[in-house]
């Protein structure tokens, strides 16, 4: 049932814009105020995420500690993994914002041990997920770019560098991009994992599957409109343009596959920042991994520390020196 009620969600979405998009007192509810109301709340969600974060007091030096921490000079420490200067914290940030690196680091674990000896656990990496993350993460970037062109009049040139390169192999006449098959693959690969990996399986929530149901339909509606059910490109950019420009018109006559995809990629920007989909933004925040493992050369004390009224072992052995002598408890000193 945890992945069954996020697609029922998703296809009940796809169910109401596929009916609105026929529907002239509706239309505009799909076309022009969802997309305006995902927006707002992608912007408001975000900007109030990173000062939450920004504003939350972190007085200790809590890095994760990945690596051998550097110590005595003759001792190899992990510049990378536990780094110990600004240089290596901007090293490891940009290793885990670009590759993931993160990712291949005791993911699995299984044990191991053959007749006669004890078993034991060894942690494994998982190339597949650190690949399909890869995969998605960059397919998604490289469509969205492609789709920033839909906004701009005119589109910087480099958009269509980025379209010319991802468009090189085409299946007769019509430009076949390669990152959407990318795309595809990847969530699907994602999905499944989620659904076949037993113990990941047992973890995974509603929000889990929520997300990836709304990817894997606008993957598949985007697909379809330009693979088969062909819509007016010209009609769609001239309503980007004006949503763009804040002089928004009903998105009429671009048929019912539109408002589906222009719904779920609403709705999926309105719910992104309030999700796990939001680390995007929480990395470079992260105390545990832009703070410096420094904690053997400097001393971090807790600024907010106060005088704290604290009884003494000395106080309560006086205070129950009888009881105790009573009860046979060695005493540090007798009574004077």
């Amino acid at each position: 049932m945890k992945a069954v009620v996020p697609l029922l969600a998703v296809l009940a979405l796809t169910f109401a814009a596929w009916l609105g998009a026929g529907w002239d007192r509706v239309e505009p509810l799909f076309g022009v105020i969802l997309p305006y109301g995902a927006v707002v709340a992608f912007l408001g969600g975000i900007t109030w995420r990173v000062l939450f974060w920004a504003r939350s007091p972190v007085p200790f030096n809590i890095t994760t500690t990945c690596g051998q921490q550097y110590s005595l000079p003759w001792i190899r420490s992990s510049r990378l993994g536990n780094p110990h200067t600004r240089w290596g914290v901007a090293g490891r940030l940009m290793l885990e914002t670009l590759l993931f690196r993160s990712l291949l680091h005791n993911v699995k674990h299984e044990w191991v041990g053959g007749e006669g000896d004890a078993p034991r656990l060894v942690y494994k990496a998982s190339p597949g997920l650190w690949i399909g993350a890869l995969v998605f993460h960059y397919s998604l970037l490289v469509v969205f770019l492609r789709h920033a062109r839909f906004f701009l009049d005119p589109a910087p040139r480099w958009l269509y560098g980025i379209e010319e390169v991802d468009s090189y192999f085409r299946v007769g006449s019509v430009a076949f991009f390669l990152t959407g098959l990318m795309l595809t693959s990847a969530v699907l690969y994602l999905l499944l994992r989620r659904l076949c990996t037993p113990w990941l399986r047992y973890l995974s929530l509603p929000a889990d599957f929520f997300p990836l149901y709304l990817l894997l339909g606008i993957a598949l509606t985007g697909g379809l409109m330009r693979y088969s059910l062909r819509i007016d490109i010209q009609a769609v950019k001239n309503f980007c343009v004006n949503l763009a420009r804040l002089h928004p018109a009903a998105a009429s006559g671009m048929g019912p596959l539109f408002h589906v995809h222009l719904t779920l990629v609403s709705v999926l920007f309105a719910y992104l920042p309030f999700s796990k989909l939001v680390h995007m933004a929480s990395l470079p925040l992260s105390p545990t991994r832009n703070m410096p493992g420094a904690g053997r050369m400097a001393h971090h004390e807790n600024p907010w520390n106060y005088p704290v009224n604290v009884h003494t072992y000395e106080e309560y052995e006086n205070e129950y020196r009888g009881k105790m002598k009573a009860a046979g408890i060695p005493l540090d000193r007798e009574a004077p």
